[in-house]
C-alpha cells in the first residue's frame, strides 16, 4: 500500500531519496477520536513501513501539536503516544541526514511538506495547517537545516501534499506555504494542488468528517543504498 504519486516525481530524481504517501485506507472503519482512529490505523502503517523499506527502530514521528518546532533526529527524546508508539514530543516537523531513518508524518486536512536537499541528502517532513503556517514552520526548519546541514534553501526541493482548500475552508494555508517557500529562496516548489475535503475516497478530513477520521501518512528517507 505504499504509493508514490506523480507529485513526488522530483523527490524521486535525486539520488539516494525516496518518498512515499499513504492514502485513506479502503472500508477501514473510524468511529471514535485521534488517537482510536490511530490504533485503528497501525497495522496498516506499520505494513506501509515495511514495504517502504523499514524496520520499527527506522521510523520516526512526531506528537504533532499544531506547532512550529521542529526536531532532528534520530538521538532525540522520545515518548509513548496513545497508540502505543513513540514520538519526539512537542514537535510538527522532523529532519534528519542520518542515511536509513524514516521520517513519517500524519495528515487529515494538514498540509504534509517534504524537503528534500539535492546536494546534502538533507530530508525533512513537516506538518503545516492553519496554526503551524501562520508561524511559518518551513522557515523554521529551513534555517535548522542551514545551520546543521549546511543546506542552501535553492538546493532543496519543497512539495505540498494534498490538503484542505477553498472553498471547503476558509484560510488558504495552501498559498501562504507557497508565498513562504518563495520568500526563503527554496530551489523547487511542487503543490500537488489535492484538496482533502473534495475526495473522501482517497483522504481523510477532519473538517468534512467533523473530527470522526483517520489520518493519511507521509514517508521519506535517504537510503544510499
Amino acid at each position: 500500500m505504499t504509493e508514490a504519486p506523480f507529485f513526488l516525481d522530483p523527490i524521486h530524481q535525486i539520488p539516494g531519496i525516496r518518498a512515499a504517501w499513504i492514502p485513506r485506507v479502503p472500508n477501514l472503519p473510524i468511529s471514535g477520536d485521534r488517537d482510536q482512529a490511530m490504533r485503528s490505523l497501525r497495522p496498516f502503517h506499520e505494513k506501509a513501513i515495511a514495504d517502504f523499506g523499514g524496520a520499527p527502530e527506522t521510523w520516526w514521528r512526531a506528537e504533532q501539536i499544531h506547532s512550529a518546532n521542529v526536531a532532528i533526529v534520530p538521538n532525540t527524546p522520545t515518548i509513548i503516544a496513545p497508540d502505543g508508539l513513540p514520538v519526539v514530543p512537542g514537535v510538527d516537523g522532523l529532519l534528519t541526514q542520518t542515511p536509513g531513518i524514516i521520517l513519517a508524518i500524519y495528515v487529515a486536512d494538514c498540509g504534509a511538506i517534504w524537503l528534500a536537499d539535492r546536494k546534502t541528502h538533507a530530508v525533512g517532513l513537516l506538518h503545516s495547517g492553519k496554526k503551524g503556517t501562520e508561524n511559518n514552520i518551513l522557515k523554521q526548519s529551513l534555517e535548522i537545516m542551514v545551520s546543521n546541514f549546511d543546506s542552501n534553501p535553492c538546493d532543496i526541493v519543497a512539495i505540498l501534499g494534498p490538503c484542505i482548500r477553498p472553498p471547503d475552508y476558509e484560510v488558504d494555508f495552501a498559498a501562504e506555504i507557497a508565498s513562504q517557500a518563495a520568500s526563503a529562496g527554496i530551489g523547487e516548489f511542487i503543490d500537488c494542488g489535492e484538496n482533502t475535503a473534495s475526495d473522501l475516497n482517497r483522504h481523510y478530513s477532519y473538517r468534512t468528517e467533523k473530527g470522526i477520521t483517520g489520518r493519511m501518512m507521509a514517508l521519506i528517507t535517504f537510503d544510499p543504498s
